[in-house]
């Protein structure tokens, strides 16, 4: 049987880069039991409320929602129990430093397979302000209507 190549994305939490400003990311290895990789290869998954806590030194991700395996039995796993994230001591003690300080959080940004592994992208966040969600959107509509502006003065249209 040959070997998966690539990567092929499950799940994404694409609410946390609107609620945080993300500064760093790392990927992280995920540590499942034989019914949770079953029910990721059918791709569902849920990143919405998801955190990562360091606790003792070991990184671990909570409140990732994976659903039971539908042809499991009684080997089932629990949807909502809490995971191991595979990382280095050194990228385990940088991110420590940084949550250590006021307003860092870690959130889970995706989770996908690469060469056949279970894997999820974990951000060092900052959370955002009401008034700088507007201020993003207020950016991105003004970016957008450049754009737009651009795209017909090119094609000889008058504003």
């Amino acid at each position: 049987m040959p070997k998966e190549q690539g990567r092929k994305l499950i799940a994404q939490n694409r609410k946390a880069r609107h609620d945080y400003t993300i500064e760093d990311t790392f990927e992280a290895g995920l540590m499942l039991q034989g019914t949770e990789v079953k029910s990721l290869r059918q791709g569902r998954a849920s990143l919405v409320d998801g955190f990562v806590e360091i606790d003792g030194g070991e990184a671990w991700l909570h409140a990732v929602h994976i659903p039971e395996y539908t042809q499991g039995t009684w080997t089932n796993h629990a949807a909502l129990r809490k995971r191991k994230l595979l990382l280095n001591r050194i990228e385990i003690d940088r991110i420590e430093r940084k949550v250590s300080e006021k307003g860092y959080t870690i959130v889970p940004l995706s989770l996908y397979f690469k060469d056949g592994r279970a894997k999820v992208e974990i951000a060092l966040a900052k959370g955002k302000k009401q008034w700088d969600k507007r201020h993003a959107l207020a950016e991105r509509q003004a970016d957008r209507e450049q754009a737009q502006a651009i795209g017909r003065r090119a094609k000889g249209h008058r504003d």
